[in-house]
């Protein structure tokens, strides 16, 4: 990766970290094109079954791109083409929890909500502040927001710019729980390896049925579903589950 973006194993579970505290881990290009790097590593490897993304200290997850190299792009259509670190995490097909333990401002809050779940630090904040600066985001902000704590909420946040507090991110459903700032880090891994212990295909099937659901009518979405359901049927992880559910013991699932 690069020293401004950390990656890390402990078993079945892979850790990104954003890794400039001082700079309130704020996005690159290089980082950008490290994240574009991990994600194609998490896809490849099949021994990754979850990934947690997180933020390095304890002020911030990540605070956007950093607005000084924003500069560097010669032409707006050099700016639109650059490499889209919230595309590449949207094409990441392990399940994915953004453990946010500060800042998540801007392209920050754009990352966290191209994962699958999100848990938050008491301390942690949620802001849309590109309209203070004169443009808006671009990686997805207000599809992502009205998703997920409605139209309303998603024009105030995107509106005024200002600041959501972990609390209220928690009673609009941003993020699904809210933890210690010293306690998420080990929750959030501990959550992770309870994700990588089920089944893969189904889990990375379970991706695909979610984000099919939130764009498909219903009767399509259902049968979508149930198409799903007869692959994973047809594993033989579903064998062993029925196996060791006859058995009475713990599956042990090979992702095949």
């Amino acid at each position: 990766m690069t020293e401004h973006l950390l990656f890390e194993r402990d078993g079945h579970v892979a850790t990104i970290r954003f890794n400039r505290p001082q700079k309130l881990n704020a996005m690159t290009p290089e980082m950008a094109q490290a994240m574009i790097d991990a994600v194609a590593e998490c896809n490849a490897n099949s021994d990754i079954r979850c990934v947690i993304l997180t933020g390095a200290g304890d002020r911030a997850f990540c605070a956007g791109s950093d607005i000084r190299d924003l500069d560097r792009y010669d032409t707006p259509w050099t700016f639109r083409n650059r490499p889209e670190y919230c595309d590449a995490l949207r094409s990441l097909r392990k399940p994915i929890i953004a453990a946010v333990n500060g800042y998540a401002f801007g392209g920050g809050l754009e990352i966290a909500m191209s994962c699958d779940i999100r848990v938050a630090a008491e301390t942690a904040t949620f802001a849309a502040p590109e309209i203070k600066l004169g443009w808006i985001g671009g990686g997805g902000m207000v599809a992502h927001l009205a998703r997920s704590v409605g139209p309303s909420n998603a024009a105030k946040m995107v509106l005024t710019g200002d600041p959501v507090s972990a609390a209220q991110a928690l009673e609009w459903t941003l993020v699904s729980d809210v933890w210690p700032l010293d306690d998420l880090e080990n929750r959030s891994l501990e959550l992770a390896h309870t994700i990588a212990s089920r089944a893969p295909i189904a889990a990375s099937t379970v991706k695909d049925n979610l984000r099919a659901a939130a764009s498909m009518p219903l009767d399509e979405a259902v049968a979508y579903e149930r198409d799903l359901q007869t692959i994973c049927f047809a594993t033989e992880d579903a064998a062993e589950g029925r196996r060791a559910f006859a058995e009475k013991r713990a599956p042990v699932f090979q992702g095949r």
